[in-house]
């Protein structure tokens, strides 16, 4: 898990293609190049990201 600097937001590297990294939301979704530096997520970030995750799980926006 990284932080995405560009995006402000939490991503799971999927590949590089070329000089761009291309990443994925946590539980899954729609791959998105980096828009930023990258760098590892902190515990803090990855939590907020899973929380995030089972809210939306719970309002039925995602599988």
């Amino acid at each position: 898990m990284v932080w995405d600097e560009g995006a402000c937001t939490v991503g799971r590297v999927m590949d590089m293609v070329g000089p761009r990294w291309q990443l994925k939301p946590p539980g899954g979704g729609r791959e998105w190049d980096a828009k930023g530096a990258l760098r590892p997520a902190t515990a803090a970030e990855r939590l907020s990201a899973g929380v995030a995750l089972a809210n939306a799980r719970s309002r039925g926006e995602r599988p």
